[in-house]
Order: structure tokens, then sequence, then C-alpha cells
């Protein structure tokens, strides 16, 4: 059965969904991503966790932002949705692309609450530089933001482009999603504003990362770095081959288990290969 509830942290109402029984894990998206792209997984989960979902500010259900995206910020918000649920034992994060960052800076600055971190298709950036002009860039994209909401493109554009976006990150066909679902959230001017701003901060939550890691080291829990294989003989195949390359770099960088997806995948590995998710996360963390 299925918990939904909506809770306030730092003034914005987050919508979050709870489901199964056991020890917690938690599961956050990538980027512009919402609460139903995780659907293939927690069937899968819920029997032996206890799933926790959220949507970030303007993302899904959300309340739009209040504030710009930092990577501290965003692993706070683990944090303060965890406490909100009343969940104060170890948790195992697991982080989908962007959200790879957000987990790993959760365990890395909220080490005791760590029970295990899974990086599923994780961002990389191996030697990230700040961006030049950020604040005329964040200006530049607020901008451009409120003038696309102004003339409706996401009433007009917003479901067909999060299906295309979908469509070409993976290896099977189509976006699964039911429509109403992304109409009701890729069509409102808070998710056009959200998915701008986490584009526009990806290379700072990038710089911050690295800070971090001089800084602040990994709790002692396990962690496993799950990469999307596409299939050979595709047009992908030559890229994943370099992209599995630096999630296993990522993975010796951080002790990790590494693994790759027993079938072809796309980017969005949970709705291409669920089975392969729901596998390293429980096999992460306390039995």
């Amino acid at each position: 059965m299925t918990c939904v509830r909506f809770v306030r942290v730092e003034g914005v109402p987050h919508h979050v969904r709870v489901d199964g029984d056991g020890p917690v894990c938690v599961l956050s998206a990538g980027l512009g991503l919402a609460w139903f792209d995780w659907d293939p997984v927690v069937p899968l989960l819920a029997p032996h966790r206890t799933v926790v979902r959220f949507d970030r500010p303007g993302l899904g259900l959300s309340g739009p932002a209040r504030t710009w995206p930092t990577l501290t910020a965003e692993a706070r918000r683990i944090a303060r949705v965890l406490d909100a649920l009343g969940f104060d034992a170890p948790v195992t994060v697991a982080g989908h692309s962007l959200a790879g960052f957000h987990a790993e800076a959760f365990a890395r600055l909220h080490p005791a609450r760590t029970a295990g971190l899974v990086l599923l298709d994780a961002a990389v950036e191996e030697t990230p530089g700040p961006r030049r002009a950020r604040a005329a860039r964040d200006a530049c994209t607020r901008a451009c933001g409120t003038l696309l909401a102004t003339v409706g493109l996401p009433r007009a554009l917003g479901p067909a482009l999060r299906s295309a976006v979908v469509r070409a990150g993976r290896a099977a066909a189509g976006d699964p999603a039911p429509y109403d679902l992304v109409r009701s959230a890729y069509s409102t001017s808070r998710s056009l504003h959200a998915v701008l701003a986490e584009n526009a901060t990806y290379r700072d939550e990038a710089v911050e990362l690295a800070a971090l890691r001089r800084r602040s080291p990994l709790p002692a829990a396990p962690v496993t770095v799950l990469a999307a294989a596409a299939a050979p003989g595709t047009v992908l195949a030559a890229r994943s081959g370099r992209w599995v390359t630096r999630q296993r770099a990522l993975a010796a960088r951080l002790d990790a288990t590494f693994r790759v997806t027993r079938g072809p995948s796309g980017h969005f590995l949970m709705l291409d290969r669920p089975e392969d998710v729901a596998a390293a996360v429980l096999a992460t963390g306390p039995t």
C-alpha cells in the first residue's frame, strides 16, 4: 500500500510517497524527473524495503522552489524529508544521474544516517571547473524561464518534450509513464523553472562535490555503482563503452562494488532494467 504525503521542507511542500516495509531506502531521481519514474522498481523493492520517493521543488507534484539548487541543500533535503517522515535510523540512498551527486553528498555529510549508497548511472565529472560569470548566467536562466512560461511553453510542449527525452534515453521504446501523470508534472511553469535551474547549476554542484570529497570521507558503509550497458552493435554502443569506463573509474575512486546492467539499457535504467536496479539496492545496506 502506498502512503502519499506532503511534507514541508524549508517552506516548500514536498510530494512524498512511501511503500513497503523493512529497512528504509530512498530513491532520488535524475535531473527533471518525477516520482513515477521509479514505478517499475518499487514493486520489486517493497516486499523487502520501506521505499521513500520524493519530488524535488518544482518537479512532480512538489511546490515551486524558493531558492537556487546547491549540493549541500540537496543533501540536507534528503535528511529533512526523512526527519518529516520520522525515519531516524540509517538508510540506503540511491541516486540516479544528477541525483548521484546528491546521494553521495548525503553520505558524506550525514555519515551516521547512511547504511548504504547506490549510484545509478550517476553523473561523473572528473575535473570540474567553476562556471564563468555565474551570476549573469543564473539571471539569464531565470529570465528565459519566465519568458518561456509567459508564452505558454510548459502547457503546450512540456509533456511532449519530457517524453521525447525519455524515449531518447532508453534502450526500449516509448515513455511508460501514463500521460495524465506526465501532463500534471510537466505542463506547469514551476516544472520548467526547476528543470532549467537544475541544468544551470549542474557544474556548480560538481564543483561542490569535488571539494566535499577532499574534506569529508565516505562512511564505512557499502557503496554500489551500477552502469547502463547499451546493446552491442547499436549506435550508442561505442559511447556506452566510454561511459562504462568512466563509471568503473568512479567505483574505483569510491572503493565501491561495480556492476553493469545484465541486459541492454539506456540512461534511464530504472525504466529499462528495473530488476537490476532493485538487485543493486537490495545488495547494498542492511538485510
